[in-house]
């Protein structure tokens, strides 16, 4: 294996642990879960909303 080859090996390694010791995976996966999370609430809210605007007014029934 040539210099650029173990170059190549070093940067990814630096990148999965990390150069402090806390890795970049966990990190990657706290975020992965917020945005999931977040999606997950955002279409949470778009039904309620579309409900709302689909079933017409309870007061108007008894008219």
């Amino acid at each position: 294996m040539s210099i650029a080859h173990w170059l190549v090996v070093l940067l990814v390694i630096l990148v999965v642990f990390g150069a402090a010791g806390r890795g970049k995976i966990p990190q990657i996966m706290e975020d992965l879960g917020k945005g999931i999370r977040g999606f997950k609430d955002g279409l949470k809210g778009d039904e309620s909303k579309n409900k709302q605007e689909i079933l017409p007014p309870s007061d108007k029934k008894g008219e």
